[in-house]
C-alpha cells in the first residue's frame, strides 16, 4: 500500500504540468468505459495514466472489478512502476474474480524468473497476498524457485510467502517440502534471510503448535546468534522472541546466550529492548546466584529499563507494565531505582496509577521514609482516582515494611484530620487492614475514626467502620448506640454493610450479652424475616440457631481468632507470572493475561514456562498421524464449583421435596459434615421450631427424586455392538474392578451402627455395597438414605431395601443401585460423597470416596481417527503425566485389565522397545478422557498421559488407573 502510495505523490514525468490530483477527479462521461478506452490504448503512457486512474477510484471505494480483464492485460510491461500499480489491482480483486485472476499466473511465472531481483521479489510477495485456493497450486514452482534464487532480497520475501501460502493451504505447503526448505534458511549467509525464516518459521508454528518446526539446537541458536548482531530491528525482534522460546542445556550454555543478547539492551527501538529483557529473564532461572555473572547481569537489566521511562507517555505504560511484571519476579534489579517511578505533574492518570503500583512493589526498609514522603503529597492532589489509590498504598506500606507501620499510621490520621471526604474514607478502609495485620497495636486511633462516623457514605468505608466498631466493642463505650444509628435505615445498606452490621451486632451481644439483646434480636428480625437477599438470611439463620443452641459454640465460631492478612494481596498467581515473563513485549504482557485468554480463532496457544520450573516436564509424544474428520463430539459440560454444603445440608430434612420456584440458597465456602455438630439436635431441631424450617422427617424419605426415568434400573448393554466389536478385540468386560470395603461410619459414632461399604459396577449399574451392623443394644428399623450434591449427580436410584429389623450384633449386606441424575456440585476432592443415613434412632451422617472407574460407561471406545482429532483438539495446557510405580503386567496384560473397567484401548504401538497404548474412556456425564500408558519391558514404573477437556478429573482417573492395575 505504501509502495503505491509514494508512486502516486512522485513528480509527474514526461513534462505535463498538473498534479497526481487529476486522477482523483470525476469526468463527466462514463467514466468505467473511458477507463477502458485508455487502458487498451496503444500508448505506454496513457495506459500507466488509466491505471493510476483506476487504482484511484479502487482507494476512494468505488468499485473498478469490471476492468480487471483490461487491468491484468497492462501487466505484460518492463515499466516497474505501472508492473507495481497493476499488482496492487490484482491483490485488491483476485478474491471477488477468482476466475479472472488465473489468467496473471503466466506473468507471475514469467516474473519470477526476471533478470531484475526487485520484479522477482515484487512477483512472489503479490503471489502471497492473493488469497484465491485456485490459483495456489500453480505458484508453488515460481516460489520454489525463488526460494533458491541467488539474490537474498528475493529469498528473503520467498519466506514471508511461505507463511502466508500455509496460511490459506496448510497441506499444499507441507506436501510441497516448503518448510523443509525453510528450515535450511536459518542457515542462510544473509541475516534478512534468516531473520525472515525464522518469522515465518514462528508463525505457522503458533498456528500448529505441536508441530516441532523450530527444532532448535545448540548449532542453530549459533547461526541465529551470529545473524543478530547484523540484521535490522524488526529481524533481531524475531530472532529474539525465537531464541526465548528455547531451553539451554546447561547453565554454561545459558551465560553464553545472555553475554551475545545484552549488547541489544542498548537499542534504540524499545521492542529490541523488551524482547532482549525476555530473553535475559527467561535464561537467568538457569544461572545459579552465587555466579558473579548473575549479578553482573542483574545490573545490566536496569539502566534500559530506566530509559524507557523517558519515552512518550504511551511507550512508558507499555514499559511500567512489563516492568510491574520484571519486579514481582525480581525485585533486585530496580531496587534502587525509586526515584524514577515518583510520579510527575504532567504524567496522564493511567502512567501514575501504574508508578503508583511498582513504588510500593519496591518499598523497603531502606526506601519507606523516601516513598512516604511521596505518597503524602499525592494524597493532597486535585485527581481524585489517584488521590484514592495514593491512600491505599499508604496502608500497604504498613502491611509490607512492618517497621513502618507507626509512621504510616501517623500519616493515615493527619490525612483524616484534612476532613476532606473521600481521603477519610480510604484512610477508614485501610486502617481497617492494619488492624488485621498487628492486631492490639494501634487500637488508640479508633476515638479519632468515630469522629467521622457521620460523613461516611461509601458502602466500603461504612462496611470498614462498622467491622472496627464490631471487633473492638468491648473497647468503645457506645458501641451499641453507633451500631443502632446504621440500623435505622438497614435496608437502604448495600449487601456488604448489612452482612458486616449483623455480624458485628452478634460479636457485640457476645461480648456484653447482657446491655444488647433487643438490638441482637432486632437485627435478626431484619435479616431472617425482612430481607430477601439469600446471602444475608442464611447468615442471620445461621447466627440465630448457634445463640439459641448453644453460645459457648457461637463465642468459639464468631470471635474465633482471625488469620493475620499477608504482606501483597495482590501478587500475580506464580505459574500465571512465569508465563507472562515468557510473554514480555506483547500484549499478554500489558494486558497481564495469557494470551489464551484473549485471542481468539482457531490457532492453538502454546502457554510457555520459565525453564527449570515447569510443572511436569516435557509434555508426552502425541499420536501424530494425518487429520481425522471433524469431531462431533460436544463439548462435556462443566462441573460446577464447589459452594457452601450447609445450604444443601439444610436441605436434607429427609422429606418429600417441595416444589420451590425461587433460586437455590446461595453456596459460598466449603463446610465439611462434621461442622455441623455445632448446630446441635440434628437436622429435625435445626428445621423445625422456631426458624420456620420444612417440617420434620416424613415418610417420603429416601425416594427417588422427580422425574427418574423408570428403566433406570435396567442394565445398561452395548448388545450385538459389543459382541461383534473384533476391530479392537473388545468383548463384554469381565467385571470393573471394586475396591475391598472399609469402615465409613462407625458404631461409636452412630448410637451403635457400624457401616462398612465399597461400590462397584455392575452390568452397567453403579451399586453402592454396605454391611450395616448393630452393635447397640436396641433393635434397629426404618432405614433410608440420602444423598447430598456431588460432583457427577451421583443419588440413589430406589429406597435403601432393608427389609427387616437389624437386631442386636447382627449384620446385614444391602446393595443401592445409584444413578447419575441428581443434582450437581463441584466437591474437594472430586470424588467426595456426603451421606445421610436415618434409622428409628437418629440421622447420622457421614462421607466417602467413590472411585471414578464406577463412572466409566461401556461406551467408551473411540474411533481410532476421532481420537487422533481430540487428541490434537484438547490444548496442550490440559495434558496431565503421572507416574504409576512398581507394576509388573505387560502391556496386553494391562490392557486387558483396564478394559474389564471401561478403559478402552484404541491403537498399540512400538517405539525403541516401549509400548505405548492409546486409551480412551468417558465418564457418566459425557466428559471423554484420552490417555497414553507407556509401559517398558522390564520397568515396573509406568507413564500415564491423560488429556481431557475437564482437567480436574485428571487426578481421579490416575488414582483409578493405579487402583485398577495394581489389584
Amino acid at each position: 500500500m505504501q509502495e503505491w502510495a509514494n508512486q502516486l505523490c512522485e513528480n509527474r514525468q514526461f513534462g505535463s504540468k498538473m498534479t497526481d490530483s487529476k486522477y482523483f477527479t470525476t469526468t463527466k462521461k462514463g467514466e468505467i468505459f473511458e477507463l477502458k478506452a485508455e487502458l487498451n490504448s496503444d500508448k505506454k503512457e496513457k495506459k500507466k495514466e488509466a491505471v493510476k486512474k483506476v487504482i484511484a477510484s479502487m482507494t476512494v471505494g468505488k468499485d473498478v472489478s469490471a476492468l480487471f480483464p483490461d487491468v491484468v492485460n497492462c501487466m505484460q510491461t518492463d515499466n516497474l512502476e505501472l508492473k507495481k500499480l497493476v499488482y496492487l489491482y490484482l491483490m485488491n480483486y483476485a478474491k471477488s474474480q477468482p476466475d479472472m485472476a488465473i489468467m496473471a499466473v503466466n506473468t507471475f511465472v514469467k516474473d519470477c524468473e526476471d533478470p531484475n531481483p526487485l520484479i522477482r521479489a515484487l512477483a512472489v510477495r503479490t503471489m502471497g497476498c492473493i488469497r484465491v485456493d485456485k490459483i495456489t497450486e500453480y505458484l508453488c514452482e515460481p516460489l520454489r524457485k525463488c526460494l533458491k534464487d541467488e539474490d537474498p532480497y528475493v529469498r528473503k520475501t520467498a519466506a514471508v510467502c511461505v507463511a502466508k501460502l500455509h496460511d490459506i493451504n496448510a497441506q499444499l505447503v507441507e506436501d510441497q517440502g516448503f518448510l523443509d526448505t525453510l528450515k535450511d534458511l536459518i542457515s542462510d549467509s544473509n541475516p534478512m534471510v534468516v531473520a525472515n525464516a525464522v518469522a515465518a518459521l514462528s508463525e505457522i508454528a503458533e498456528s500448529h503448535p505441536n508441530s516441532n518446526l523450530l527444532d532448535l539446537n545448540p548449532q542453530t541458536i549459533n547461526k541465529l546468534l551470529t545473524a543478530l548482531n547484523e540484521c535490522t530491528e524488526w529481524g533481531q525482534i524475531f530472532i529474539l522472541d525465537c531464541l526465548a522460546n528455547y531451553t539451554p542445556r546447561d547453565d554454561r550454555e545459558s551465560q553464553s546466550i545472555c553475554e551475545r543478547v545484552t549488547p541489544r539492551l542498548s537499542h534504540a527501538n524499545s521492542a529490541v529492548v523488551l524482547s532482549a529483557v525476555k530473553v535475559l529473564m527467561k535464561f537467568m532461572e538457569m544461572l545459579p546466584k552465587d555466579l558473579d555473572y548473575y549479578g553482573t547481569l542483574l545490573k545490566k537489566l536496569a539502566p534500559p529499563l530506566v530509559t524507557l521511562l523517558s519515552a512518550e507517555p504511551e511507550l512508558q505504560y507499555v514499559a511500567l507494565r512489563n516492568i510491574n511484571l520484571i519486579v514481582q519476579r525480581r525485585p533486585e534489579i530496580l531496587k534502587h531505582e525509586m526515584k524514577v517511578f515518583f510520579v510527575k505533574y504532567n504524567d496522564p492518570i493511567y502512567v501514575k496509577l501504574e508508578k503508583l503500583d511498582i513504588m510500593i512493589r519496591l518499598a523497603s526498609q531502606a526506601n519507606i521514609a523516601q516513598v512516604l514522603a511521596e505518597l503524602k503529597e499525592y494524597a493532597t492532589e486535585v485527581d481524585v482516582d489517584f488521590v484514592r489509590k495514593a491512600v491505599r498504598a499508604i496502608g500497604r506500606c504498613a502491611i509490607k515494611v512492618e517497621q513502618s507501620a507507626e509512621r504510616c499510621v501517623s500519616t493515615l490520621l493527619d490525612l483524616i484530620q484534612t476532613k476532606v471526604n473521600y481521603v477519610v474514607q480510604e484512610a477508614i478502609v485501610v486502617i481497617k487492614d492494619i488492624f488485621r495485620k498487628y492486631p492490639n497495636k494501634y487500637e488508640s486511633v479508633i476515638a479519632t475514626l468515630c469522629e467521622n462516623l457521620d460523613s461516611l457514605d461509601e458502602p466500603e468505608a461504612r462496611a470498614a467502620m462498622i467491622w472496627i466498631v464490631g471487633e473492638y466493642a468491648e473497647r468503645i463505650d457506645n458501641a451499641d448506640e453507633l451500631l443502632e444509628s446504621f440500623l435505622e435505615g438497614f435496608h437502604d445498606e448495600s449487601t456488604q454493610v448489612q452482612l458486616q452490621l449483623l455480624t458485628a451486632i452478634v460479636k457485640l451481644f457476645l461480648k456484653k450479652p447482657t446491655e444488647t439483646q433487643e438490638l441482637v434480636q432486632q437485627v435478626l428480625s431484619l435479616a431472617t424475616q425482612d430481607s430477601d437477599n439469600p446471602d444475608l438470611r442464611d447468615r442471620g439463620y445461621i447466627y440465630w440457631r448457634l445463640l439459641s443452641t448453644d453460645p459457648v459454640a457461637a463465642k468459639e465460631v464468631v470471635l474465633a481468632e482471625k488469620p493475620l492478612i499477608s504482606e501483597e494481596t495482590d501478587l500475580i498467581e506464580p505459574t500465571l507470572l512465569e508465563e507472562l515473563i515468557c510473554h514480555i513485549g506483547t500484549l499478554a504482557s500489558v494486558y497481564h493475561k495469557p494470551p489464551s485468554a484473549f485471542v481468539e480463532g482457531s490457532r492453538g496457544v502454546q502457554h510457555k514456562r520459565l525453564p527449570g520450573s515447569a510443572g511436569s516436564g516435557e509434555s508426552v509424544e502425541s499420536p501424530d498421524t494425518g487429520s481425522a474428520a471433524g469431531v462431533s463430539d460436544a463439548p462435556p459440560a462443566v462441573i460446577p464449583s464447589q459452594g457452601d454444603l450447609l445450604g444443601d445440608l439444610l436441605n436434607l430434612d429427609l422429606a418429600p421435596p417441595a416444589t420451590t420456584t425461587g433460586p437455590p440458597p446461595p453456596t459460598s465456602s466449603g463446610m465439611q459434615m462434621g461442622a455441623m455438630d455445632l448446630l446441635g439436635g440434628g437436622l429435625d431441631s435445626l428445621l423445625g421450631g422456631d426458624l420456620g424450617g420444612s417440617p420434620a422427617m416424613g415418610a417420603g424419605f429416601g425416594a427417588p427424586p422427580a422425574g427418574m426415568p423408570a428403566s433406570f434400573n435396567a442394565p445398561v448393554s452395548g448388545g450385538l455392538d459389543d459382541l461383534f466389536d473384533l476391530g479392537g478385540g473388545v468383548g463384554m468386560p469381565s467385571g470393573a474392578y471394586s475396591p475391598p470395603k472399609s469402615i465409613w461410619l462407625p458404631a461409636m459414632k452412630a448410637k451403635g451402627l457400624e457401616i462398612s461399604g465399597t461400590f462397584a459396577r455392575r452390568a452397567g449399574v453403579v451399586q453402592m455395597e454396605m454391611t450395616l451392623t448393630n452393635k447397640a443394644m436396641s433393635v434397629m428399623t426404618d432405614f433410608a438414605i440420602q444423598f447430598n450434591r456431588n460432583s457427577f449427580g451421583l443419588a440413589p436410584a430406589g429406597p435403601l431395601q432393608v427389609l427387616t429389623p437389624v437386631s442386636p450384633n447382627q449384620s446385614i449386606e444391602v446393595a443401592l443401585p445409584l444413578n447419575t441424575v441428581g443434582p450437581v456440585m463441584k466437591m474437594e476432592p472430586l470424588n467426595n460423597l456426603q451421606v445421610a443415613v436415618k434409622n428409628n434412632i437418629d440421622v447420622f451422617y457421614f462421607s466417602c470416596q467413590y472411585p471414578i472407574s464406577m463412572l466409566f460407561v461401556e461406551d467408551g471406545k473411540m474411533e481410532r481417527q476421532v481420537f487422533l482429532a481430540t487428541w490434537k483438539d484438547i490444548p496442550n495446557d490440559n495434558e496431565s503425566q503421572f507416574q504409576i510405580k512398581d507394576c509388573h503386567l505387560s502391556s496386553d496384560a494391562a490392557s486387558s485389565k483396564l478394559q474389564g473397567s471401561n478403559i478402552f484401548t484404541i491403537a498399540k504401538r512400538t517405539v525403541d522397545g516401549q509400548d505405548m497404548l492409546y486409551q480412551s474412556t468417558k465418564l457418566t456425564n459425557g466428559i471423554w478422557v484420552l490417555a497414553e500408558l507407556r509401559v517398558q519391558a522390564g520397568n515396573p514404573n509406568y507413564t500415564v498421559s491423560l488429556k481431557c477437556r475437564a482437567p480436574e478429573v485428571a487426578q481421579c482417573v490416575f488414582q483409578s488407573y493405579e487402583a485398577v492395575l495394581k489389584n
